[in-house]
């Protein structure tokens, strides 16, 4: 400073430069900086993976990224240097211009001494204040108490002092002087939001923090600058604001000649941003009260507690439990298995069936801790009805490898046109209920290059459903019709509801709708409003309960759009359906690359009778004449449904020995030692 003063005798040039010397001086630093945020950067995709691979396990996620980091010779810590350096600036600045005697003039310290004792006792100022070097300065160029002062020393160079910068003394504080002196904080302010701004657009680790942490940063940067520029000297102020100034041109320098996007991969870094964040969307979605919080956190440790798990169901909620009846039967039946069964569903009935039988253990999980639960998962055997296992938030365990994942089909109809492409891939074993499913199932092994257990299984639900149906046939006095469509987007529900109520509610019918479960799980007030609506209208039923099956078994026809519950009534009942032509439900958009027609396409016009959206204005005439025909679709319905469903009466114990057989290997792998983990 001392130098520069000389060289440009203004104070103000001589920190300006002084700034811009420093920032070439730490040139190397900076371009430290830029390389270590650039690796950070480079980085976060792989850091995403491990926070989505081991979500919600904090412990593992931090022994991963530390692994990371070491791999990669990252210092966490590097991106605060500069900070430390910048405040130690900062604060010896602070230092230089409120002693401009003692390091700009260089008097020697016994003569600064006697000079501060004069503007002390003169201006009746406090011994310890930090300015008391521009009280002499002042006073000196106000010719204040000089002949005091030239006793001590011969005061010209002091006169001489310029701390002035375009007409602003750089000695004032603006606390203290007010009036012009508030635009030197004001200014400061204004720098550092300038920075902020710059910094979380061009600043290639800034740009990828949250929005909490840019705005946060910069309230508290544009507070401390406020502050700051407050209560120091002026000349501290154009330090603060011009560092900020040459800060951001030093930036977009550095990512010219170091441009972040030839390291980094930011279409990958925006797809796991994106998984991440549906991961934290779903573990924040569900509002749990006070009891369920509890209970999860309880039942989680409490299924930790025990080991050696054999056989575990996952159930995603209280209707769950009927695809996985008829197994659970046949094996507590069979066996001494103990079944540990987890659901999403605080109010699942299983708790109930675990009461009655010691050999159930009921589990209940809300559904961020079912994430982590499932990477921890250790256990021989693991069915589940859940699709794209592995593909989103539910992953195979991480802890054991060896794990036999069995999935169970929910519904009848095609698994490669309403899953998801490569749905079923993460699975060891798929039960299948039908010759469609298993062409279709054969032949995604085969596009895939997979080996999957493919199981001949049927459908124990369908077995359940024809044993109560043949106890409990009736013939109803007034026709029930059942209107039961998909949950996928533009389902009947969505578009044409409302039409076909108003044209059948003038008919002597009892009309129940009964929606998809995933539709009430995701739309639950939708559908309370809608209970609320026709609450005074004894024909129209909204049902939203799932664990009976009555309304099925006793409906005298049914209108479905693209759901696999026709296949079920058709087969059960041998009654006909109505299909209204929605758009079609397809959720793998390349389900013909396995060249097999969908059996929800096929079977339409085969077991029932197809309507446009435009022919819904003459439902109620059709449906009066579909109910005079019984007859003529009960035969071709016996048909179809002996060729398509397996082991019809007997898929429970098919599944149940399969399940019983897997839990024998895996023990006899263990003893054996070839079981790897």
């Amino acid at each position: 400073m001392r130098f520069l003063y000389k060289v440009f005798n203004n104070y103000g040039v001589a920190i300006i430069f002084f700034t811009l010397i420093s920032k070439f001086i730490l040139l190397p630093l900076s371009i430290w900086v830029q390389k270590n945020s650039i690796k950070m950067v480079k980085m976060e995709p792989d850091i995403n993976h491990i926070k989505i691979n081991y979500f919600g396990d904090k412990d593992r996620i931090a022994d991963e990224q530390a692994k990371l980091f070491k791999k990669e010779k990252y210092n966490a810590f590097a991106s605060l240097i500069p900070l430390l350096i910048q405040i130690i600036l900062l604060v010896g600045l602070v230092e230089v211009i409120n002693h401009p005697l003692t390091y700009i003039l260089k008097y020697d310290s016994n003569v600064t001494s006697k000079m501060v004792s004069i503007a002390v006792a003169k201006n009746n100022l406090e011994k310890d204040s930090s300015s008391l070097e521009i009280a002499v300065v002042k006073d000196i160029k106000n010719h204040q108490n000089l002949a005091d002062y030239e006793k001590i020393i011969d005061t010209k160079n002091i006169e001489k002092l310029n701390l002035k910068f375009m007409g602003l003394d750089l000695s004032i504080v603006a606390s203290i002087e007010l009036g012009i002196a508030l635009l030197v904080p004001i200014l400061a302010g204004l720098s550092s939001l300038l920075l902020c701004i710059a910094q979380n657009r061009i600043n290639v680790l800034q740009k990828e923090q949250s929005n909490s942490n840019k705005y946060g940063m910069l309230i508290f940067s544009v507070g401390l600058s406020l502050y700051l520029g407050f209560f120091v000297p002026a000349g501290v102020a154009l330090y603060w604001v011009f560092s900020n100034l040459f800060a951001i041109i030093q930036q977009w320098l550095l990512n010219i000649f170091i441009n972040p996007k030839n390291y980094i991969n930011y279409e990958e870094l925006e797809k796991t941003n994106q998984e991440l964040k549906e991961l934290n969307d779903i573990s924040k979605q569900n509002k749990l009260t006070r009891e369920e919080k509890l209970k999860s956190k309880e039942d989680y440790k409490r299924f930790f507690k025990v080991v050696n798990k054999h056989l575990v169901f996952y159930s995603e909620s209280n209707g769950f439990y009927k695809y996985y009846k008829g197994f659970i039967e046949y094996i507590l039946e069979n066996t001494n298995i103990i079944i540990h069964y987890i659901t999403s569903d605080y109010h699942d009935n299983i708790f109930n069936l675990a009461k009655e039988n010691n050999r159930i253990r009921a589990y209940y999980i809300d559904d961020k801790r079912l994430i982590t639960l499932m990477m921890k998962m250790d256990a021989d055997v693991v069915v589940m009805t859940m699709p794209d296992l592995d593909n989103y938030h539910i992953k195979r365990s991480y802890l054991r490898k060896d794990i036999n994942y069995i999935m169970v089909q929910h519904a009848m109809d095609s698994m490669n046109m309403t899953l998801r492409n490569k749905a079923i891939n993460a699975y060891d074993t798929i039960y299948v209920i039908g010759k469609d499913q298993y062409e279709e199932a054969i032949a995604i092994d085969k596009l895939f290059g997979i080996k999957q257990n493919i199981v001949k299984c049927g459908y124990p639900l369908l077995d359940e459903m024809i044993d109560e149906y043949k106890k409990n046939k009736k013939e109803n006095k007034q026709k029930q019709i059942l209107i039961a469509p998909s949950w996928q987007k533009d389902n009947i529900i969505d578009l044409c509801l409302d039409e076909i109520l108003n044209k059948l509610k003038g008919k002597d019918y009892q009309i129940i709708v009964r929606p998809h479960p995933q539709h009430v799980r995701h739309a639950k007030d939708k559908f309370i409003k809608m209970q609320e609506e026709y609450k005074d209208n004894k024909n129209i039923i909204i049902e939203t309960d799932f664990s009976k099956n009555d309304t099925v078994f006793n409906a005298d026809i049914l209108i479905t759009d693209w759901s696999s519950i026709s296949l079920e009534y058709a087969f059960v009942t041998k009654k006909p359906v109505v299909f209204i032509d929605t758009p079609m439900k397809v959720m793998n958009p390349e389900y013909k690359k396995i060249d097999i027609e969908p059996i929800n396409i096929w079977i339409r016009n085969k077991i029932g009778k197809l309507l446009s959206l435009k022919e819904i204005k003459n439902i109620d005439k059709e449906i009066d004449e579909i109910l005079k025909n019984y007859k003529k679709y009960q035969k071709g319905i016996e048909k179809i449904t002996k060729e398509s469903v397996y082991n019809i009466g007997s898929s429970s114990e098919v599944g149940g020995d399969y399940i019983i057989s897997a839990i024998e290997e895996k023990i006899k792998e263990r003893k054996s030692g070839k079981n790897e983990k």
